[in-house]
């Protein structure tokens, strides 16, 4: 008989404050668009029935002591995934926002190794909800410097649908994950650390109910963190390369260039 790969462990994580009115609708459709996965609600200290109605549809279910914010709720999952041996997680919002029927095409860009992330694009595929004119702006600014700085062209850098391998996961359950928006900062992180970044069509809609996380006048909060994240993840790199040409300089050592 031809040997089997062994079959894949895959994870959705999917972070979730005050869903309550969402996440049942939200679960009933993925189900069956799930690829296998096993399903992972993040309640990140929800002050409705969030946790209680993620379960009874089946899904395992972690609840935070306290609220951390969607990039803790988000690398809480990663630990988890790390810690029970998963090859692939995917990430996606409570909401409704985020069209489970791409997961597939994520799940096939990772596990085929052409990425090492698999970055779902509304913009290489579908939006079906008007965005403000503010969020679009941002969009599209911070998708000009993270290609500029990755050398590819990014056209979603703020998609939160995604697909990540092992290696990935690995790196991003230690402190290496922002703790509020990891967009463009993360992205730009990835690359200089050497991971694959890859974007995939995706169809993103409008969310079934309650308020987004960049309402209210969050979208400028959110454009000035995101713009100092991006100068840190800068810097850094910047002092990283200058002390790795230090040491290559030092006495004894051979210079930058030649064979000695």
């Amino acid at each position: 008989m031809p040997n089997r790969e062994p079959a894949r462990k895959r994870l959705i994580i999917m972070p979730a404050h005050n869903e309550a009115r969402n996440i049942g609708p939200v679960l009933a459709e993925l189900k069956p668009l799930s690829q296998g996965a096993d399903i992972l609600v993040v309640d990140d200290r929800s002050t409705d029935n969030t946790a209680s109605l993620a379960a009874e549809m089946g899904a395992e279910v972690v609840s935070l002591p306290c609220n951390l914010g969607y990039g803790g709720a988000v690398q809480t999952g990663f630990k988890y995934a790390v810690e029970n041996g998963y090859d692939t997680a995917i990430l996606m919002d409570a909401d409704g926002q985020h069209d489970p029927s791409g997961i597939a095409a994520l799940l096939e860009m990772v596990e085929s190794q052409q990425a090492d992330v698999a970055l779902g694009s509304r913009f290489l595929g579908r939006m079906e909800y008007r965005a403000s004119w503010l969020r679009r702006a941002g969009a599209f600014f911070f998708a000009e410097i993270v290609s500029w700085v990755m050398k590819q062209r990014i056209t979603d850098p703020t998609s939160g649908f995604q697909a990540l391998n092992a290696n990935v996961l690995r790196f991003l359950a230690r402190d290496n994950y922002p703790s509020d928006f990891p967009d463009a900062d993360l992205l730009m992180l990835l690359f200089f650390t050497g991971f694959r970044v890859r974007e995939v069509p995706v169809t993103m809609r409008e969310r079934l109910s309650g308020q987004s996380m960049h309402a209210s006048l969050r979208p400028i909060y959110y454009v000035v963190k995101m713009l100092l994240s991006i100068f840190i993840v800068l810097l850094r790199q910047r002092t990283h390369l200058n002390a790795k040409r230090s040491d290559q300089t030092k006495p004894g050592l051979p210079k930058v260039g030649t064979n000695a």
